[in-house]
């Protein structure tokens, strides 16, 4: 009996950086989540002292988001999950959760993901995004810039035909403030 595959939703950093052997990439939606940067970011993009902001899934009623299905190389499941919830769960900010994944053209699978524990401290659902603007354009924590972050998740959304016209503006508005052209 072949085991069933593996499958991860991908709708930020791991979008461009999965840290597992891919063996296949598909644009995927998932329903009842949202992306959004509503997380504290203390250890990656953010320090305790001076916090950035990572993306989440964050719950809601008739929401969406569309991201990446990235099938785990056969063979790699069990130290690909390990080497996620080792990135992923540093901080118990994120709960792991197996979701219905629907990949384009519309075959549904069973994915591994991280959404936001509403109840945990690093969740910050409310901020505008001009407070998440000036937050990005600041922060750096042990894997970088947190604008490195922001940019590279733009950049790669692009690249696979999805449109986030929230990180869209986001992303602009961060380079207006790094470069000083924020008037």
């Amino acid at each position: 009996m072949t085991p069933e595959p593996m499958w991860v939703f991908a709708y930020g950093s791991l979008m461009w950086n999965p840290g597992f052997p891919v063996a296949e990439t598909h644009v995927a939606r998932v329903e009842g989540y949202h992306r959004s940067f509503c997380m504290w970011s203390i250890h990656h993009r953010g320090t305790t002292e001076s916090p950035g902001l990572v993306l989440a899934l964050d719950e809601g009623s008739g929401v969406n988001c569309l991201g990446l299905g990235l099938r785990v190389e056969p063979g790699a499941e069990e130290e690909s999950l390990a080497l996620l919830r080792e990135r992923e769960l540093v901080s118990s900010a994120y709960l792991e959760k197996e979701i219905d994944l629907i990949l384009q053209p519309g075959e549904v699978v069973r994915a591994v993901t991280y959404v936001i524990d509403p109840n945990h401290e690093q969740y910050c659902r409310h901020l505008s995004l001009e407070d998440q603007a000036q937050t990005i354009a600041r922060a750096v924590g042990g894997r970088g810039p947190n604008t490195e972050y922001l940019y590279n998740t733009v950049d790669h959304l692009r690249e696979t035909g999805i449109e986030d016209p929230e990180l869209n503006w986001l992303s602009q508005r961060v380079r207006e403030i790094t470069t000083g052209s924020d008037a």
